[in-house]
């Protein structure tokens, strides 16, 4: 029986991997996961994946995982876990990249008007316009 969870190296470099390396030019190796970004984050409390956990999911490959999730259109792009990096891991660039490949594949993602009033109200500006922003094609 085979756990498709499992860490391979046929994981690590999929093509997805390569595909967000490409779009953001983020070394993600370099983060040994202090958690100083998700400590940081404005808006890690609406995120079902805190910005640290993202980082190690793209270090361990699993792309598709993360694309699925809303965190990749709950951040506000705010550069505020970048600056708090003390590794200069880029993570608002990972985010955008991740945004990026779910629009080349044409996912689903979050609608606004599908979001729960009181949670819009909760939610940072920034992240509900750069949101309206990636969906307006």
């Amino acid at each position: 029986m085979t756990n498709n969870r499992a860490i391979s190296s046929r994981k690590i470099e999929s093509e997805a991997l390569k595909q967000l390396e490409d779009i953001s030019g983020v070394n993600v190796y370099a983060c040994y996961q202090c958690g100083n970004c998700s400590s940081a984050c404005p808006a890690v409390e609406f995120m079902d994946i805190p910005p640290h956990q993202v980082i190690r999911k793209v270090q361990l490959g699993f792309i598709d995982e993360l694309i699925e999730s809303e965190t990749p259109w709950i951040c506000a792009a705010c550069i505020t876990c970048t600056v708090k990096c003390p590794r200069g891991v880029d993570i608002a660039k990972v985010m955008e990249g991740l945004r990026q490949i779910v629009l080349r594949r044409d996912f689903e993602h979050i609608n606004i008007r599908e979001i729960d009033k009181k949670l819009r109200e909760k939610l940072p500006q920034i992240a509900l316009i750069g949101n309206f922003r990636k969906t307006i094609l």
